[in-house]
């Protein structure tokens, strides 16, 4: 089974989506299953992992019923109110059964330290205690340093790392993204996805040698067992369309084990059937 591990949809009619502005061209329109189902074919991709484009229980709902109608979507990482825990405990309390993880647009939050609010560790207590599986998503070396210290708090919970934190490829930057991805490797329940990374570079110019230092230090750290591909479609579009993406990972991967970074690694993690 080949899975690509990070996907979204977003419907700009009926969804609320505050980062999603006009002026971000390609993406501002609607993206659903029908756009994305013969680039999944076109590259031999069997399911895919949704996940979460807005904080909000209404867009969660609008991908588990898109993951009902389209045996393609595998899973789906959603959202609850990590600040609200007794809340997070009903939400999760029956949840729907392609419910497989939890995430939150850290990024788009004023406070870098949001991560850190006992009521956010309380949370995530919860998530490892039902099983499900938390998606980090940085952008700055302060978001990363509260992964760590949760990951190391919590050993119960995996973690993913969104597009490997989403190095500075444009600027060529090396620290202390680097350091950090070594620190959360050496955490047994930290994994991370090589995704994303496209629009890190330079988005008119980017060639693979711009990418490779970046994954290949990725896959030194992770290994197979720890790391999946995902192809961040459509936000993938400010730099490169879903073949392109597919084609560049599967060559900058192709000297670690395919079968796991392609497919068995998410579905283990996510407990994808």
């Amino acid at each position: 089974m080949i899975v690509d591990a990070h996907q979204h949809f977003w419907n700009i009619e009926t969804g609320s989506y505050p980062w999603l502005t006009p002026d971000l061209g390609v993406l501002y329109r609607t993206y659903g299953p029908d756009d994305l189902a013969p680039e999944l074919a076109a590259a031999g991709v069997d399911r895919t992992v949704l996940v979460q484009a807005a904080d909000s229980y209404a867009d969660t709902e609008s991908m588990l019923a898109i993951a009902d109608a389209h045996p393609f979507v595998a899973g789906v990482v959603g959202w609850v109110p990590l600040t609200r825990p007794s809340e997070v405990a009903e939400a999760l309390d029956g949840r729907h059964p392609k419910f497989v993880g939890v995430r939150h647009l850290i990024h788009d939050e004023p406070d870098p330290d949001w991560l850190a609010q006992p009521s956010v560790f309380s949370s995530l207590e919860l998530l490892a205690e039902r099983g499900l599986t938390f998606d980090a998503v940085s952008a700055l070396p302060r978001h990363m340093e509260h992964v760590l210290s949760i990951a190391e708090r919590l050993p119960g919970l995996k973690i993913v790392i969104d597009h490997l934190s989403k190095p500075a490829i444009k600027a060529g930057a090396w620290e202390p993204w680097s350091s950090q991805l070594a620190a959360a490797a050496a955490l047994p329940n930290v994994y991370a996805k090589v995704s994303g990374l496209v629009t890190e570079a330079d988005h008119e110019n980017w060639t693979v040698e711009d990418l490779r230092p970046y994954v290949e230090h990725a896959v030194e750290l992770f290994g197979p067992d720890r790391l999946m591909f995902g192809s961040d479609w459509p936000v993938s579009l400010l730099a490169a369309d879903y073949q392109t993406v597919w084609n560049v990972m599967g060559a900058l991967l192709g000297s670690t084990d395919r079968e796991k970074v392609f497919g068995t690694t998410a579905a283990h993690f996510y407990g994808l059937t």
